[in-house]
């Protein structure tokens, strides 16, 4: 008999199904090692059933068994030296127990893999936080100690304060400048100034009054991005006075004097 004629047989479906006896199971074992197409049907046989099994694992097989057995029947011709055997279901119900198990046991196995991805991700979601936090701690204590050292320089004697009242282009406006003429540095306190259209930035100005000459000190390019709204810049003018202006972005050579929004002039000295 050959391999195409023996896989017709319907033995091989029996060797699955576990209901031949130990050396009809030695024959068909020595004809997958013969044969690879035989071997080849054995493997299409059990994928097909595990396929069968996981898609109906609440049916009744019955039916699958009565179509094995008619095969069967219907072979007998061609192999005549095998005779049918009944099935012998509850033999089966152990194989397809062991089937389930590992479809079981790949479920968990998905399951938990999931799982330790989801874990995964918590952590490193928990690392960022935690570097993010280590990040704000360390920004607050550099500004606790930049605002400790504000304040040293301005509670010192040498400083001139020159407060800026508000212009007609914006009357409500104000702002405070801390003039440390040791360092020719000012400290501006521009909490009183609104944010600048899109496009503008504040103009700092030193003016000296006769001939009225302004001196650009500079623009405030961040100042909606700071949230204290404090600012320094340097100043070796011999200032009689600060007007800040709104500008173009960049600036300009001399002051737009219709967009003046605080001016204020400094003491003289006693």
């Amino acid at each position: 008999m050959d391999s195409k004629e023996y896989i017709a047989s319907g033995i091989l479906e029996l060797y699955v199904a576990g209901a031949l006896s130990e050396k009809e199971n030695e024959a068909v074992h020595a004809m997958m090692q013969q044969y690879p197409e035989v071997m080849q049907e054995v493997l299409s046989i059990e994928a097909a059933i595990v396929n069968l099994t996981a898609a109906t694992a609440t049916k009744n097989t019955t039916g699958l068994f009565d179509t094995i057995k008619e095969k069967l029947q219907l072979s007998d011709a061609v192999l005549n030296e095998t005779p049918v055997i009944p099935l012998k279901k509850e033999r089966s119900i152990f194989r397809y127990a062991g089937w389930a198990a590992a479809i079981v046991f790949a479920t968990g196995l998905v399951f938990s893999l999931l799982l330790k991805s989801d874990l995964e991700a918590e952590i490193e979601l928990v690392r960022s936080e935690r570097e993010a936090l280590k990040k704000q701690i360390y920004q607050a204590n550099s500004d606790l100690t930049a605002a400790s050292e504000l304040l040293n320089v301005l509670r010192t004697k040498d400083i001139i304060s020159v407060p800026l009242g508000g212009q007609a282009v914006s009357p409500t406006s104000y702002a405070k400048v801390y003039w440390d003429k040791s360092s020719n540095n000012i400290y501006l306190d521009l909490q009183g100034l609104p944010d600048p259209p899109a496009g503008k930035v504040y103009q700092i100005w030193s003016l000296k009054l006769d001939p009225l000459t302004p001196t650009s000190l500079g623009v405030i390019a961040d100042f909606t991005t700071d949230t204290d709204k404090v600012f320094d810049l340097q100043n070796a003018n011999e200032s009689e006075a600060f007007g800040i202006t709104l500008e173009p972005a960049g600036g300009s050579k001399s002051p737009t004097m219709e967009q003046l929004y605080t001016l204020g002039v400094v003491a003289a000295t006693p």
